[in-house]
């Protein structure tokens, strides 16, 4: 009854989002990206501006709510899927996705839906003959921010599904036009590097003086991270261009730095600050139209369910192994008023023994958070670079770029002698660094450790007899190459029969 009932509430939450978007007149109400038309109005900046903000909603959807989360550590070894068995969840952990996945679907179609919306104003942009598109830069930061904002969508898609169709004009009903193959995983990254040339051009590298505005619009400084993250993430990595993009984020015009203190990132108060490239702006909003309601699901006790993206020990481990104090507590929040058992932890629910939760926003509010969710940070860049430093034979640099990262949290100083070693510990101090904010799947898959670093994990699960817990169950993962990517969903396909499924699903 507790599951029923869970769903019951997902279901709904779901469809009120929907309904609550599609309503809201802060927003521009486009179609889905199947059935836009050249129709819409886009006449004056004012129009374009408020399609702008229309692309933007895009991360007040599922995907960016919490599903980039789980992509990136319920199915790594960062996390369980925790969440009671949910149907949907569950087989991120287990490995075991299908091709019916509700939420494969939701990822899917929200970000092809951010993607048309980007589609129509880059369509539209250049025909618009209002004076005041060409005064103050209006026409080259709207074509910036909708290039930018495109590649950051189709980035989540191909790290996420592969090679996927290249959709880069929305306004056709015409199935001929509307049913595309599949473009090959190089297309797509060629794309992207396309998107975010032409937002590199455009945009400045900050808008005002005022944060507000910088950390929550695509800057040049983001374009130039994103670029950075991509050429290290293709098949075809150039780890050249990564140092050339980190470098043009580390020493850009809009002086980003490390924060000070590590765990003031996370504590509510200090969002939008010099560390942060971009994010998303979350705000308390009892419609649940702008507020983070995906932190509910992950950190709230009391309102009726089991929460997900559970810490692992093998996460836990590492920190204590690393004596990483700072980040472990600002990362990981130990309890015991538990609603309900964890197979994992706590398989009895013995009031006395502590259950970890994911941490990193810390004011769920019900369903109505106004954390903010980082989607691009310096300390990410930095340690990229070290990464990208390593591979290069720079091994001396990119050791004192890691113990930039290190010395903010009181850790001493590393050393390495070989790259291989060097690799290791990078990858640590990312996992320290970057818990939680959706990376370490991209990173195990980019240094090829994804199947080794699964199958080699050492995680157990437990059930309850009569208040005992069992002798250790251990998890077996069976990770494979065809696992690295998701399947196609099942109804995209049903919906257009060009689309080819990705092997072993």
């Amino acid at each position: 009854m507790k599951k029923l009932n869970y769903i019951v509430r997902i279901l709904s939450l779901t469809l009120f989002i929907a309904f609550a978007n599609s309503c809201s007149k802060d927003f521009l109400n486009l179609s889905p990206t199947t059935n836009t038309n050249s129709g819409n109005a886009y006449n004056t900046v004012k129009d374009l501006n408020n399609a702008i903000v229309g692309v933007y909603n895009a991360f007040y959807q599922e995907y960016y709510q919490w599903d980039f989360i789980l992509l990136g550590d319920m199915r790594s070894d960062n996390a369980y899927a925790g969440g009671g068995q949910d149907i949907a969840t569950t087989p991120y952990d287990n490995l075991t996705i299908q091709a019916g996945n509700t939420r494969m679907e939701f990822d899917w179609a929200q970000l092809y839906l951010g993607i048309g919306r980007c589609n129509i104003i880059l369509d539209k942009v250049n025909n618009v003959t209002d004076p005041e598109m060409d005064k103050n830069n209006n026409r080259q930061n709207i074509i910036g921010q909708a290039s930018f904002l495109r590649a950051f969508h189709y980035y989540q898609l191909v790290k996420t599904f592969g090679g996927v169709p290249l959709e880069l004009h929305s306004n056709s009903t015409d199935p001929s036009k509307t049913n595309l193959l599949r473009s090959s995983e190089k297309e797509v990254y060629d794309q992207i590097v396309k998107d975010l040339e032409v937002a590199i051009a455009n945009l400045p590298d900050s808008y005002s003086d005022d944060n507000t505005v910088n950390k929550v619009k695509a800057t040049k400084g983001a374009a130039n991270a994103l670029m950075a993250k991509i050429w290290a993430q293709r098949a075809d990595r150039d780890y050249s261009k990564v140092i050339s993009y980190c470098n043009a984020v580390i020493n850009s015009p809009a002086g980003y730095t490390l924060m000070p203190n590590y765990a003031s990132l996370f504590d509510g108060d200090h969002y939008m600050n010099d560390e942060s490239i971009l994010e998303i702006a979350f705000k308390t909003d009892p419609n649940w139209i702008t507020s983070n309601w995906g932190t509910a699901l992950i950190n709230e006790v009391g309102d009726g369910f089991q929460n997900y993206c559970v810490p692992s020990k093998d996460l836990v481990n590492l920190y204590n192994s690393q004596n990483d104090i700072t980040r472990k507590n600002a990362n990981i929040l130990f309890r015991t008023d538990n609603l309900y058992a964890d197979e994992n932890w706590n398989p009895c629910n013995d009031p006395a023994t502590t259950v970890p939760y994911d941490f990193k926003e810390k004011h769920p509010n019900g369903w109505n958070g106004g954390d903010h969710y980082y989607l691009l940070r310096l300390a990410d860049i930095i340690l990229l670079k070290a990464e990208a430093l390593n591979e290069t034979n720079a091994l001396s640099e990119a050791i004192t770029n890691v113990n930039l990262i290190r010395n903010r949290v009181g850790l001493p100083n590393i050393s390495s002698t070989t790259k291989e070693d060097m690799r290791t510990k990078i990858l640590d101090e990312r996992r320290m660094e970057l818990a939680f904010e959706g990376h370490r799947f991209d990173d195990l898959v980019r240094n090829n450790v994804f199947i080794s670093t699964m199958n080699n994990l050492k995680e157990y699960k437990y059930t309850c007899n009569d208040g005992i817990p069992s002798d250790p169950i251990l998890i077996n993962y069976n990770a494979t190459k065809e696992k690295e990517l998701c399947p196609i969903p099942q109804n995209e396909r049903d919906r257009n029969s060009n689309l080819t499924q990705n092997p072993g699903y």
